[in-house]
Order: structure tokens, then C-alpha cells, then sequence
């Protein structure tokens, strides 16, 4: 913004009241034409700058306490607001080595009720009507008076010369920062007082309650605070934007969607400076942009917000660092196609939704899509049982299986966080491989409601003898109790290896879960030890599933895992050939061998344990 100074203002005033300084009065046609262009004047002058080239900035040195400035932001709709402040202070080396901090307070009616709300992080603030930086931090909660930390204008411009690879989740997000003492006095506020990152909004559509209930905490993780919002209709203006607009950040588009959303700092040509602070801190990211419009702003003695809704797509954010965030305005980046189809003895339900691209948070943002799906059917009930079948499609590579059956045993957690939970692992794995930036095209996920509970847990399991030999068939009998119904048995047919080493053994009768948590997991356990992706995939989709009884011995002799092989009973020699090389490669030694595993569908899930010894002679 270029503001007028009051000089330039009395001259301009002068000019269409010359009677008022110089004693003699303007033809009235005359002075209707000047009072027209005198209201476009300051109307100009009460609104920031459109985006310019070489946008002029305030330089951090001249700050001094007592200065005067403006902030500009929204309340609501799409009219950006003048906000008066003024300078307590500057914080140096706030947030980190030779990063400092303009410590102001701001003035006005809307923000005694208001104080610094969630949203505002990015608002452009401008001392002589030249940029100086953009409000991100605000003093705590509960307190009485607008207080709130400015990032320079410099800093945030550093952004671009950033090339530093992207982070762990939060690990950009700004520490609190400790008021000294002579501003604690000056800010009215007692001991221990610190300025913390603006909350950014986390605007969701489409999410049920209860979805927001189970994936709450993972939201607050990332510094957000998640609230219902809204989505509007595109229009050619969204990607016309001036210092003060909002913009969102898109997570998740379609029948769901999830945006945080920002204040423009400053537009230079099609690049755009925002937040002020990171949003995650992952670095180099690819993140679609849209238009953000402010519905209403809600004061809370807490903590205020904006409430907002998000338009078009219009660019791509690009850097995610430690002093703000910067996008190109444009085309919006690639997204991952995810589709959930839930079939009820009802109806069938299909629903449609994109997924940013990042390990760090897209994982979660599937189950969350996934979730929501499911549990937005009315056909759909905690008594059900659920049977999950779809694919995580991957170019020029193998499709990842998503197969098992799903039956709560807990009454407090819905069978669909089961399978939300699930499908986020199986990506998670895939996603944050060691070898490869896979290129996910899409992930089709088709879930099917079981009207009854197909459920049973194993209360009791034996074997005819307990002395065998090598080559022996034994049947293993194991006591089944449904989730209604007579308990019932089934039997395990097992026939102990030739091969299998003389002694006492272990033989441990489950469902798949116990053995996925307790028994050594090839896939968990080769990690960044396998060839490729492609051997991680294969090794994903052998993994056990739900709705089978298993039977697998268990002998104290060591295993080697190579690559994607498993070679039990591996003999000394052998393990001491591999101590000697020095080079192992990807082999590593497990303590304990499967010398056998056995096991039959059973079509419902299976729960619970049951160990048993058995003498091979």
C-alpha cells in the first residue's frame, strides 16, 4: 500500500475547497467532478496495492519503538481491512539465529473483541505506506490486549535462496518465544508469557463428526485447528489477488474436502508470500492453492478464527519454510485419485477424492478419506462386518493388494477405523519406501458391509499328542466362541516338516493380528534392506489376513533374511561364512525360525491366542 501523507492529503483537499484556504468558491460542475475523483482517491488510498514487480519494503533497522503502522487483513467476505498498530519493540535472534521479531500491538474496535485471530498469519504489515512484514505470532491465549510478533519482510524474501531438502512433519513449525521482561511490563502481561504461531484454520467439508473425532489429534499435530467451512463456486477474479486476501491450501478435494488457510503477504509478478510462519515446515512440497473467502470472523476469549470457505484452484505452493510459504499462481499440482465404494444389503454408496502428494501427511489424509466414507452411509453400523477388497495402483509396478475382513472386538472403536487404519499402513510402507518416489496413479478402495458380526475369539486349542516325528500329520483342535452363537471346533490339519529340528517346540494357534504384532514380519522387518520397491510390494501382499486360524510352529534355531527370502534353520556355518564377509549385503539373523505354518478360512475374524508345546522325536 502507498498511503498519502497529510500534506498531500491538505493539497488534494485544497484544490476541490479552494474557497476554504484561499477565500473564493469553485463553479459547481467543477467541484462535482472533483469531489468524484477525490472519493476514488481515498478510496485508493485505504486499500493495499495490487501486485506489483518490485513491491517497496521497510527495512528492519529502521523499526523503533512507538512507530505507527497498519496491518492489512479481512473480517469477513472479501474486503480487505486497514487495522491500526504500533511498535513495542523488536525480539532479536526470536526464533532462531538472526531471526527477529517486530513485537506490536494493534489498535481498533474489532480487534479489542477479537484480539490476533486464527487466520490473520501472513497479513501485510506497512510502516510510511512500505512493506516491513507479515503478522505470525501472537501472545497466548486469554489476553486482554492485540498482541502479536511480525516476520520481517526481508526474512520471508530469503524464501527462494532456501534449497535446504524438506524436513520431518512439524520440525519447521516456530518455538515458542520467551517475552523478555521490559515487554512483559510494557504488554500488561505477567511471568511466563510467549508468543506462538497464529493458528492456521484447518477448513473442512464434507467431514462428519466423528471422523474429526478419531483424526483430531493428527490434525492439532500440524498446528491447526480443524472447523467446519465450506467450499464456493469458481470465479475468474480467484486468482486476483492483493496483499490481505486469504488463500487455502488444499489437503483433500472432492465429496470431502480439507484446507488450512492463510493471509497473502505480498504478490510479486505470479508468485505469492503468505502465513509468515510454516505451515508444516516440510520444505519443497507440491500443494494445491485456491481462492480463500472469509464467511464471518468468531470472537472467543480463547482463541478467535476465521471461518472460511475455499474456491478454484489457482496455483501450486511450493516452499513450505521456516519464515512463510510461497506458491505460484497457475495450474494446481497432481493429485492422487482415491475412490471408496461401500456396498450395504441397502444401497451402494461411491465416493470420489483427491490426495496431496506428500509422505509426510498423505498417508493420514487417506485414511481420513477413507474413514469418512464409510461411516457416511446411514446403511451403515458399528454391528456389521466389514470386507475390504481394492488396490494401491503404482506406475511400472505390481498393484498392492488391500484384502481382509474387519469385525470390531472392541466396543468403543468403529470397525471402519479398523480399515481406515489398514489402508494407512499399507501406504504409509509403500509411500515412505527407501528405493523409490513411486508414482501412485490411484487408489480404488471397495468396501462391503456384512449385515451380522463375524466375530470369534479361540478359548481353548490341543493336539491329539504331544510327541511326533519328522513327516507325522497331527490335527490341531482349537475351541472357537462366536460373538453369538454355540462355541464351536475346527481343526488345523498339520504335518510337521522333515527337515524340522529334534527338540521341544512351540506351536502357536492365533489369528493373523497376533502374529502381525508378536511373530517377526518379513515385510516390517526388510525395510531398506530389499532390492527394490517392487520386492517390498510383493512381500505387502503375502502378509496374513483377518479371517483365518493359523497354526505356526516355532523352533529356537536362527532364520537369515535375505532380500526377500527367508531361509530358517540356517546352520553356524553358514552364519559364520556371513560374519567373515565384509560386505553382508541386505542378510540379517533373526533369533527364532517358523518351521511350519498351517491355517484355514474361516470366514469371520479370528481373535485371541493359544500356545502350545509339542516333542518332535
Amino acid at each position: 500500500m502507498t498511503p498519502l501523507d497529510d500534506l498531500s492529503r491538505r493539497a488534494r483537499f485544497a484544490y476541490c475547497f479552494p474557497g476554504r484556504y484561499h477565500g473564493h468558491s469553485m463553479p459547481q460542475p467543477l467541484r462535482r467532478l472533483c469531489l468524484a475523483l477525490l472519493a476514488v482517491f481515498l478510496f485508493a488510498s485505504s486499500t493495499p496495492v495490487r501486485a506489483t514487480d518490485n513491491p517497496a519494503t521497510f527495512p528492519l533497522s529502521d523499526v523503533k519503538p512507538g512507530m505507527k503502522g497498519v496491518v492489512y487483513t479481512i473480517f469477513e467476505g472479501d474486503q480487505v481491512e486497514k487495522v491500526d498498530l504500533e511498535v513495542i519493540g523488536v525480539l532479536h535472534n526470536a526464533v532462531g539465529p538472526k531471526l527477529d521479531i517486530i513485537l506490536v500491538r494493534l489498535l481498533g474496535d474489532k480487534v479489542q473483541q477479537t484480539g490476533v485471530v486464527a487466520g490473520m498469519s501472513g497479513s501485510p504489515v506497512y510502516f510510511d505506506g512500505k512493506l516491513a512484514g507479515a503478522l505470525s505470532l501472537k501472545l497466548g491465549n486469554f489476553t486482554k490486549e492485540a498482541i502479536g510478533g511480525v516476520t520481517p519482510i526481508n526474512d520471508m524474501l530469503e524464501i527462494e535462496q532456501v534449497p535446504a531438502p524438506s524436513s520431518p512433519a512439524n520440525a519447521g513449525i516456530s518455538p515458542r518465544v520467551a517475552l523478555p521482561d521490559e515487554f512483559a511490563v510494557r504488554t500488561a502481561t505477567g511471568s511466563g508469557q510467549f508468543l506462538v504461531p497464529i493458528e492456521t484454520p484447518l477448513v473442512t467439508s464434507g467431514l462428519y463428526p466423528e471422523t474429526l473425532a478419531r483424526f483430531g489429534k493428527d490434525f492439532s499435530s500440524w498446528g491447526m485447528t480443524a472447523m467446519a467451512g465450506g467450499s464456493a463456486a469458481p470465479s475468474p477474479e480467484d486468482a486476483k489477488l492483493q496483499p490481505g486476501d486469504m488463500v487455502g491450501i488444499d489437503l483433500i478435494e472432492g465429496d470431502l474436502s480439507i484446507s488450512s488457510g492463510c493471509t497473502v503477504t505480498t504478490v510479486v509478478g505470479n508468485q505469492i508470500l503468505a502465513c509468515g510462519h510454516p505451515l508444516f515446515g516440510f520444505g519443497a512440497v507440491q500443494m494445491p492453492l485456491s481462492r480463500a473467502h472469509v464467511i464471518m470472523t468468531l470472537a472467543s476469549a480463547a482463541s478467535s478464527t476465521k471461518i472460511i470457505s475455499t474456491g478454484a484452484t489457482i496455483g501450486t505452493l511450493t516452499q513450505d519454510r521456516q519464515t512463510a510459504v510461497m506458491g505460484t499462481l497457475g495450474a494446481g499440482p497432481p493429485m492422487i485419485p482415491l475412490d471408496v465404494t461401500l456396498d450395504t444389503p441397502a444401497e451402494q454408496k461411491k465416493y470420489h477424492f483427491e490426495v496431496i502428494e506428500s509422505a509426510q501427511l498423505t498417508p493420514t489424509l487417506v485414511a481420513t478419506a477413507a474413514y469418512n466414507g464409510i461411516v457416511g452411509s446411514p446403511a451403515y453400523g458399528e454391528g456389521a462386518t466389514l470386507q475390504m477388497d481394492g488396490t494401491i495402483d503404482l506406475k511400472g509396478h505390481t498393484s498392492v493388494q488391500l484384502e481382509d475382513l474387519f469385525a470390531t472386538t472392541d466396543q468403543t472403536t468403529p470397525v471402519a477405523f479398523y480399515v481406515a487404519t489398514e489402508v494407512m499402513a499399507d501406504f504409509a510402507r509403500i509411500y515412505s519406501n527407501p528405493y523409490e518416489l513411486p508414482k501412485v496413479e490411484r487408489i480404488d478402495l471397495h468396501v462391503k458391509a456384512l449385515a451380522e458380526h463375524r466375530w470369534a475369539t479361540i478359548d481353548n486349542a490341543w493336539i491329539e499328542r504331544s510327541e511326533v516325528r519328522p513327516g507325522d500329520s497331527v490335527a490341531v483342535k482349537v475351541l472357537l466362541r462366536p460373538y453369538r452363537g454355540a462355541p464351536f471346533i475346527q481343526e488345523i490339519p498339520v504335518t510337521i516338516p522333515a527337515q524340522t529340528t529334534r527338540g521341544s517346540l512351540e506351536l502357536v494357534v492365533s489369528g493373523a493380528d497376533f502374529l502381525n504384532r508378536n511373530v517377526q514380519s518379513l515385510a516390517a522387518s526388510s525395510q531398506g534392506q530389499l532390492p527394490g520397491l517392487e520386492e517390498l510390494i510383493q512381500l505387502t501382499n503375502r502378509e496374513r489376513h483377518n479371517d483365518r486360524l493359523y497354526a505356526t510352529l516355532l523352533q529356537s534355531t536362527p532364520t537369515m533374511l535375505v532380500e526377500d527370502k527367508e531361509m530358517p534353520n540356517v546352520p553356524v556355518s553358514a552364519i559364520n561364512v556371513l560374519d567373515t564377509r565384509q560386505n553382508p549385503g541386505n542378510a540379517r539373523l533373526l533369533l527364532q525360525s517358523t518351521a511350519g505354518e498351517w491355517s484355514v478360512e474361516m470366514h469371520q475374524v479370528i481373535a485371541g491366542q493359544r500356545m502350545l508345546t509339542i516333542t518332535v522325536k
